[in-house]
């Protein structure tokens, strides 16, 4: 079989950088493309060497030229915390509406297949527990976090108009709260801040009463997913995630225990149009992927803490 060649989108982000390294170990050549506005080139530096992978440094909202033959586009390319969407929130709607054109029609021009890294913000704070990937969601289009959320909601609109109407063969993740090394400290999510507060010995600031649930998938599992995924010819919707599922709470006390520290807990206002609940239905995953998670909570936390440790006595 001839070499195959895998375009990953978002490369230097969290997740992208272990996408590559996945398709790399898997025998693929790979090129990666990134504008650094939210990824690092340090997520990819163990990688300078690696004849088979190419980093270019890019905005996918302009026009995409990538040479030669493509066997799959993985679109990653977004910023996924708050604190970055929040920060950049034209440039978060733009890649999520003309740069998943742009990689559709580059999908399109090659005859490869089109991966999306959706999200579960596209259920908003949802009615429907645990949620299906057939619950249309309960988003606010005009709040702050729409600018992710209705991102994201287009960008899966757009992906299957492309599948019904111009013949690209599509896969589309639905992905949930998603941890591992790799994530950046000051990224605003749960899982960087309260564990890089736990080891510089801070008070854990919990948002609301934390009541609130999510359900944390390790990123090893979440590669495996996209992996088969893109093998498996399935062209709707698919949650990616965990359903063991946390209060924010709970949460908390566990980073106190793995870490081994006393912080205390203070508690702040919960953010407008915060989801109370996230627990995804993977039922699909199951049968469609033969998939569900492997990594448990605690090796997965392990896992991250001793990488978040040497990151915060650097």
């Amino acid at each position: 079989m001839s070499e195959q060649r895998a375009v990953v989108l978002g490369a230097a982000g969290f997740i992208g950088s272990h996408l590559v390294e996945r398709f790399l170990a898997e025998g693929w050549r790979v090129t990666g493309v990134d504008n650094l506005i939210t990824g690092t080139r340090r997520n990819l530096e163990h990688l300078a060497r690696e004849p088979r992978f190419d980093l270019i440094e890019a905005d996918i909202c302009a026009p995409l030229d990538v040479p030669g033959p493509i066997r799959a586009v993985l679109d990653f390319a977004s910023p996924a915390s708050p604190i970055d969407y929040l920060k950049h929130p034209f440039e978060t709607m733009h890649v999520g509406s003309i740069g998943v054109e742009n990689a559709l029609r580059l999908a399109k021009r090659a005859g490869a297949t089109f991966v999306l890294s959706s999200t579960s913000e596209v259920y908003g704070d949802p009615l429907e527990h645990p949620q299906r990937e057939t619950y249309w969601g309960n988003v606010n289009p005009i709040g702050p976090r729409a600018v992710y959320d209705e991102a994201k909601r287009f960008a899966e609109a757009i992906t299957m108009a492309y599948r019904r109407y111009e013949k690209v063969d599509v896969r589309i993740a639905r992905i949930f709260n998603t941890y591992g090394p790799r994530m950046r400290l000051d990224d605003g999510r749960v899982v960087p801040t309260f564990v890089a507060q736990a080891l510089r010995g801070e008070a854990i600031t919990l948002f609301g009463d934390g009541s609130q649930t999510r359900s944390f998938l390790y990123v090893d599992d979440n590669v495996e997913a996209i992996w088969r995924l893109l093998r498996s010819g399935y062209q709707e919707p698919v949650n990616v995630g965990n359903p063991h599922e946390l209060t924010i709470m709970e949460f908390a006390r566990a980073v106190q225990r793995l870490v081994g520290t006393r912080v205390d807990i203070v508690q702040r206002p919960l953010p407008e149009d915060d989801p109370k609940v996230r627990k995804p239905d993977i039922s699909r995953a199951r049968e469609i992927l033969g998939w569900e998670p492997k990594i448990g909570f605690d090796d997965g936390m392990r896992r991250t803490i001793a990488w978040f440790r040497e990151r915060v006595r650097g």
